[in-house]
């Protein structure tokens, strides 16, 4: 579809349009923490396993048993450093993937290059898009195949992390009265696992029965994170707020099982077609050959550059959009190669996927009415890209509704209803999938502010914003890394592969050090204030934009 000059003014003043009804300004204040609500916040997969407290000293300790806790113990492992504990406040590995099993999760990159590992442990994914049950189990996997159970903590959140300058070590205190000590420290609490809620007046009033998407009650549904049809809804209506990748995952499930589900709406996702399917087993041992999954992290990566490689392996709406941005820059002379063109280039490439995106809507959605509110008035990157094959055929099912508030989402909550656009629509069951905290500080979303060489703070020596070592170590922070993306030269659409990218770096260090005999490492102030001038020295994500809120 060709995008005229005509036609883009009018997209860019309904996409500004559009933005404007969105913007608070409390910002992330508009929302409550899961945690202030104890009943909402209850682990519901797993018993807490009464231990007395942990005083001992380990080599190294992982905050965090998500893929990064589970990678970088399993490359230190593989480096020869044997001493490694992961503290993880679930009852199991898995971080994300532990908390997440409503009905229809499943990873929204391929599972050949979001499942680290895969050539280590010899695990082919069963399908192109793995589900959260089989993720769950591969995590499992790496910790049972690297022994990183030996040691670790469970339903323990860390609490306080201390530099201790005269012995070269960190104290570790946690919310189980532990206070361990280890020479090195890992942290990968990660931007997904601080469940939110939204601070709606009255939330704390609804007398029926009300659970995040992150604490799914099958006891409640019925069904099982499988896929089982949850049978105890049939006499229910059902409430979901909220429009984000995680329900565009269960609405299919929710809509099949409850007798009425009414799907409140604040701003739409866009929603391409994900094309999932089984992989084939004589298809992989072809493919799978010694460094399979790193030349398929590659050729991800060159895919969604400016290059021209040869071929695409994952082929996914993440390596099309990149595709059809290279397709416009390769037409113009080479002259005209530009920083400005290629932004040309790439905001024409997204106009013209974002009417496809929405012509796809009324393809699918019968009512036109509800057709034209599940439409996205925004680039496609402004909020994370959706892809699903049943997700709009939902909204063609007799008791499923849309309840779309323009942008100002529910306005209260009563002890039996929602309110919402002035109406009251009366329910059994309200399940929030408002997602995870990740406008806040790092420092907050993690729970504890490291305390450094001298006293110094992690919050007091970002006060005037983050400086790292290539978004893995700061000056001041001995034996101390992060695992996050940012300042780290990242690929945000695929955060595993800068997970491994990490990991390989944090035990190239720790080895390295401890072969020769440091007590510490660290890096310089000159070496860290050249790596965060390099990173502003670039043109910036393409990801931004006016229109985004």
């Amino acid at each position: 579809m060709s995008i005229t000059a005509l036609d883009k003014d009018k997209i860019k003043q309904k996409y500004r349009a559009e933005r404007d009804k969105r913007i608070r300004p409390e910002g992330n204040a508009q929302y409550k923490r899961l945690a202030e609500f104890e009943d909402l916040s209850d682990d519901p997969h797993m018993p807490v396993i009464e231990r007395a407290p942990v005083t001992d000293h380990v080599k190294f300790a992982f905050i965090g048993g998500g893929f990064a806790g589970l990678v970088v113990g399993a490359r230190l492992k593989r480096a020869g450093i044997d001493d490694v504990r992961i503290v993880e406040k679930g009852g199991d590995v898995g971080g994300t993937w532990y908390w997440n099993r409503y009905p229809g999760a499943q990873c929204d990159t391929a599972s050949m290059i979001y499942m680290p590992l895969l050539e280590e442990t010899g695990h082919m994914p069963t399908e192109k898009y793995a589900h959260a049950p089989e993720i769950r189990d591969h995590c499992k996997r790496i910790a049972s195949q690297f022994d990183l159970y030996d040691k670790a903590l469970f339903h323990t959140e860390v609490t306080a992390l201390e530099w201790n300058d005269a012995a070269s070590h960190w104290l570790v205190r946690t919310s189980r009265g532990d206070a361990f000590t280890a020479k090195y420290v890992g942290m990968g609490t990660g931007p997904l696992h601080v469940a939110k809620l939204p601070g709606i007046p009255g939330i704390e009033s609804f007398g029926g029965k009300a659970f995040h998407t992150s604490r799914w009650d099958y006891d409640y549904t019925g069904g099982d994170p499988s896929g089982a049809h949850m049978d105890k809804l049939a006499d229910k209506r059902v409430a979901l707020i909220g429009t984000g990748a995680t329900s565009i995952q269960c609405v299919p499930h929710l809509a099949r099982s409850a007798k009425q589900l009414l799907v409140f709406q604040r701003t739409p996702s866009s929603v391409d077609v994900r094309n999932n399917a089984p992989i084939d087993p004589d298809w992989f041992k072809e493919v799978a050959g010694p460094g399979w999954q790193q030349r398929w992290y590659d050729n991800f990566v060159e895919n969604q550059s400016q290059g021209l490689p040869e071929t695409d392996l994952v082929m996914d709406g993440w390596t099309e959009l990149s595709r059809r941005i290279r397709e416009k820059v390769m037409a113009l002379p080479p002259s005209e190669w530009t920083p400005q063109n290629m932004m040309v280039a790439f905001e024409d490439a997204d106009f013209e996927k974002m009417e496809e995106i929405r012509s796809r809507v009324d393809s699918i959605v019968e009512d036109s009415e509800t057709a034209g509110k599940l439409k996205a008035w925004y680039r496609q990157l402004c909020k994370r890209p959706c892809f699903h094959d049943s997700y709009l055929q939902a909204f063609n099912e007799p008791g499923t509704q849309l309840v779309d508030t323009d942008g100002q989402g529910v306005e209260r909550i009563t002890e039996t209803a929602l309110v919402a656009n002035g109406l009251e629509y009366e329910v059994d069951c309200i399940i929030y999938a408002s997602g995870f905290e990740v406008g806040s500080t790092y420092t907050s979303r993690a729970g504890f502010d490291l305390v450094g060489r001298d006293g110094q703070t992690l919050s007091a020596c970002w006060r005037d914003g983050m400086r790292t070592l290539h978004g893995n170590q700061v000056h001041g922070f001995p034996n101390a890394f992060i695992v996050q993306p940012s300042q780290a030269a990242n690929l945000i659409s695929n955060v595993p592969h800068n997970i491994v990218d990490h990991a390989n770096t944090i035990s190239a260090i720790v080895s390295h050090t401890e072969k020769n005999g440091f007590s510490e490492v660290e890096p310089t102030d000159t070496a860290q204030d050249a790596w965060v001038d390099l990173v502003l020295s670039g043109s910036g994500m393409m990801i931004g934009s006016p229109d985004c809120t």
